[in-house]
């Protein structure tokens, strides 16, 4: 595949970042925005250190994810600056020398120590919007994260700028070669130990640089939402495989689901097919003015649909929406904004000065209230799934003559289904982000 000219995108980039942040600073009354990029984090009791997570407020600004004690500097009128942690140290892997299409728009400071930041902060403290976590605190500089300037700036974060936009297509490929890999690996009968590393050594990331843990689920385990075990036998028979599995470029996440019947000629295939067509359609959805909450509740009923067209349920769609039956087999949110983060801010924002827009009643789970606009990405994950405490709710709340159990029986050895494509909403149709990096790769 082809790279786009980061290089081109990231001056404009940069220049939309900077507006942000003026209009930030002046909203909350503060003369500079100073962002940490975030610290090693020790274990209790111990001297081994969690995996670092570089705030993703510092890598808004900048393509870098493992720069620890490293800060960002943004004075309005002022070209930004870039505090550089490459320490003294033959214990570690020391950070290589700025480079990259980032660097010609900044002043670049190297430190030693993450003290020596302290000569290079502007002053006073407290004229600095710092964002970040507690323990960034660095002298006065602890961070305050101010609301009216984080809001606003997490608002902002909703629309995708074309250089996001091309960095979050890179993410996608590089899942779909996983992706890829991970279905044969199931195919071939392997554990689901054995498809996950299958996954990493396809994309070329650990858990470290994943930006999620990969949930692979075999069988029964697909009817789990977060199932992260990771069984090293496999099971026999193998039947199904459900695979919720992104990757990272640059800071920017992909957020993939894909399920697959080892019978292609069986029914439980021909219900995964059933998921992918609706999911499709849910996709083209994703259009300018479109409320997110009413595009969730339309998928409860086209789920519901495909249930009653298989005879799990005996009721209505709407029937089974109404009386809560459609929860149990659907029982978490449409999907949720993606960006710098898997689960991206300012999904449930009312405004960008704060509030919140609440969810529908009787759906908890849905992370995002928002009506859709241009440059907003956002993913469509429909699922159905046998989870047997959510069906004996069924039984107890007196709708168990709203489902056949014999048909539940024969589809609970399988777990579930979910398919999860990131949709970018534009002035037009829906730009489905993650199909055309699987044709790529067929």
């Amino acid at each position: 595949m082809t790279q786009p000219d980061f290089n081109a995108l990231y001056a404009d980039h940069l220049a939309t970042m900077k507006r942000r942040a003026d209009e930030a600073l002046s909203r909350g009354g503060f003369d500079h925005l100073v962002v940490p990029s975030g610290t090693q984090h020790y274990q209790v009791f111990d001297d081994r250190d969690y995996p670092y997570a570089v705030n993703p407020q510092f890598k808004a600004w900048l393509p870098l994810t493992r720069v620890p004690y490293s800060w960002l500097v943004h004075t309005p009128g002022q070209r930004p600056q870039v505090i550089f942690y490459q320490p003294f140290d033959y214990w570690h892997v020391v950070p290589d020398a700025p480079s990259g299409w980032w660097v010609e728009h900044f002043d670049i400071h190297i430190i030693r120590k993450p003290e020596e930041a302290l000569a290079l902060l502007p002053k006073p403290a407290a004229r600095c919007a710092t964002l970040g976590e507690p323990q960034s605190a660095l002298g006065d500089y602890a961070p305050n994260n101010p609301a009216a300037v984080v809001d606003y700036l997490e608002y902002q974060r909703s629309y995708k700028t074309p250089y996001e936009i091309a960095l979050m297509r890179q993410a996608q490929h590089l899942a779909v070669r996983g992706h890829r890999a991970a279905e044969a690996a199931f195919r071939e009968g392997k554990s689901e130990f054995a498809i996950h590393m299958a996954y990493c050594s396809a994309v070329g990331q650990d858990l470290g640089e994943l930006p999620y843990n990969n949930i692979v689920a075999l069988n029964e385990h697909g009817a789990v939402l977060h199932y992260t075990e990771l069984g090293r036998t496999a099971p026999t028979p193998s039947r199904s495989f459900l695979i919720d599995a992104g990757a990272s470029f640059h800071g920017y996440a992909s957020d993939i689901t894909r399920t697959y019947a080892a019978d292609k000629s069986g029914e439980f295939q021909a219900m995964i097919d059933a998921v992918d067509r609706a999911q499709i359609e849910m996709g083209k959805g994703v259009r300018a003015g479109v409320d997110y909450k009413q595009l969730h509740i339309d998928a409860h009923l086209a789920l519901m649909g495909i249930l009653k067209d298989f005879g799990v349920i005996r009721v209505s769609p709407e029937a089974a929406l109404e009386t809560g039956v459609s929860a149990a087999f659907f029982p978490h949110g449409l999907g949720h904004p993606i960006g710098l983060q898997v689960h991206d801010v300012a999904g449930f924002a009312e405004s960008d000065r704060g509030g919140k827009i609440p969810r529908p009643p009787g759906h908890p789970y849905l992370r995002m209230t928002r009506v859709l606009e241009p440059g907003m990405v956002v993913t469509i994950e429909p699922g159905l799934y046998f989870i047997d405490m959510l069906l004996d709710e069924v039984k107890k709340n007196g709708h168990a003559d709203s489902v056949d159990w014999a048909r539940v029986e024969s589809f609970r050895p399988y777990g579930g289904i979910r398919i999860e494509d990131e949709v970018m909403c534009t002035q037009g149709d829906a730009d489905n982000l993650t199909r055309p990096a699987f044709a790529a790769a067929a």
